[in-house]
């Protein structure tokens, strides 16, 4: 997980945010090798904890990690859902916002073999949960937050299919 990070990521700077957070170490990888509800949901409870209970110059953001159980998209989808909904019933949205990564990840309306699919493209599965103190810093250094995501499809288009496949070869 820590090579897409650097390599893809930060490499390509799909997340103009990313490079402070890797460069400091403050990203912490959590990876769940459950894949039964109530695993799942300890597991993310554990790890919301965790990442608001630390200082934000120790764990900046978390990257949960599902190796097992998750590899249809639509259950993941489904898990994501179930979190946002757990995140919001215990008023956690002014804290944490969650982004989402699968190797399947297909964009709703959007044709099957867009490169677009790759900016949300990793290993495995992925939750992240980012801190909203972060992101509003962050999002203030920005002029157009909208043209993060264009500038992530240029950027693969440029770098074209065979590329970006041989840095992401699980998402093909």
């Amino acid at each position: 997980m820590q090579v897409w990070l650097e390599k893809t990521v930060v490499g390509l700077n799909l997340c103009p945010f990313a490079h402070t957070a890797v460069a400091k170490e403050q990203v912490h990888f959590a990876v769940c090798d459950e894949s039964s509800d109530i695993k799942l949901k300890q597991f993310y409870v554990s790890q919301m904890s965790l990442l608001l209970d630390a200082d934000e110059n120790d764990i900046a953001t978390s990257l949960l990690i599902f190796p097992k159980g998750l590899e249809v998209f639509d259950d993941y989808l489904d898990v994501l859902d179930w979190f946002q909904q757990l995140l919001e019933q215990a008023d956690l949205t002014h804290h944490v916002q969650l982004a989402s990564f699968h190797p399947q990840y297909q964009f709703e309306g959007v044709a099957f073999d867009d490169l677009s699919h790759f900016t949300n493209r990793a290993p495995y599965p992925v939750i992240h949960l980012l801190r909203q103190t972060q992101v509003t810093k962050a999002l203030e250094q920005i002029t157009d937050p909208h043209k993060i995501y264009e500038d992530n499809i240029e950027t693969l288009n440029q770098l074209g299919r065979e590329k970006v496949e041989s840095l992401c070869p699980w998402g093909k």
